[in-house]
């Protein structure tokens, strides 16, 4: 499924321009909402993007089809995350993947309106071919997972898409592995803020010898953790404080602060 995250971001810029639209629009394709099938690509997806706010879901749905189909990239990429997450629809992972990848097909250059549907269509793509979808023609491929999340990574910047990068790099998923590189992607990640790509940029540098930096990059990524997250990385905060002294926990606690509040060594 796409990442919250970026999903979030998205729809937080989609809102903002919406904001613009005008006046209040009726949620049905009556008369009254002054919007049909007929009517521009923009004007359905604003109709299908209040829709979907006011909780008429299936009204969305309708708007953000004819929109699609007027090649409107934020219709088809609303369109795939409802799929995605069986949100006012059938959950169909391969509808959502159908979808995506006609977006990652289109292309987009960077920095262009479009931007963010095409990057958050690469990650979610990423993730189907990691895992596959059972029942459906798209099946396991970790060298094409690698692939995008190295285009995600590499041409946008895209910190998640770094971390799922390193992750599959450190694995050996789809290529060999290469610990050096991984670390590489993580210390990327991590200088932009990523909680993930820090507790495990820290894990590293703990098992490398470099005790107190490595305790306080993962001492600090608690401090930035989602809720689903921060378990995995406290276990790992607690096994290294286990294996340290006293003094170099306290070494670490002190230069976590620092790091939490996007302190950077220069690492």
């Amino acid at each position: 499924m796409p990442l919250p995250l970026l999903r979030s971001l998205s729809l937080l810029a989609v809102g903002l321009t919406l904001v613009t639209g005008g006046s209040q629009q009726a949620f049905a394709f009556d008369i009254k909402s002054g919007v049909t099938k007929e009517s521009g690509p923009f004007d359905l997806f604003k109709f299908g993007f209040k829709a979907y706010k006011n909780g008429q879901k299936a009204d969305a749905v309708e708007a953000y089809k004819y929109a699609a189909e007027k090649g409107h990239t934020g219709s088809r990429w609303a369109l795939a995350n409802m799929y995605a997450d069986g949100d006012g629809v059938t959950q169909n992972d391969f509808e959502a993947f159908k979808i995506y990848s006609e977006i990652a097909s289109q292309g987009v250059e960077p920095g262009s309106e479009d931007t963010g549907f095409f990057v958050n269509a690469l990650l979610a793509l990423a993730n189907y071919y990691r895992h596959g979808i059972p029942g459906t023609p798209v099946k396991i491929d970790l060298s094409q997972a690698r692939q995008l999340y190295f285009q995600a990574a590499s041409t946008f910047g895209v910190p998640e898409a770094q971390f799922q990068l390193a992750k599959m790099i450190m694995a050996g998923e789809g290529g060999a592995p290469n610990v050096q590189q991984a670390k590489k992607w993580l210390n990327q990640a991590r200088k932009s803020g990523h909680p993930g790509a820090m507790a495990v940029f820290g894990n590293l540098l703990f098992q490398e010898g470099q005790t107190v930096r490595g305790l306080a990059f993962m001492t600090a990524a608690l401090d930035r953790c989602n809720k689903s997250d921060c378990p995995w990385m406290e276990d790992l905060q607690e096994d290294a404080f286990s294996l340290s002294t006293e003094r170099d926990r306290r070494s670490a606690i002190a230069l976590s602060q620092q790091f939490a509040q996007g302190g950077d060594d220069g690492g």
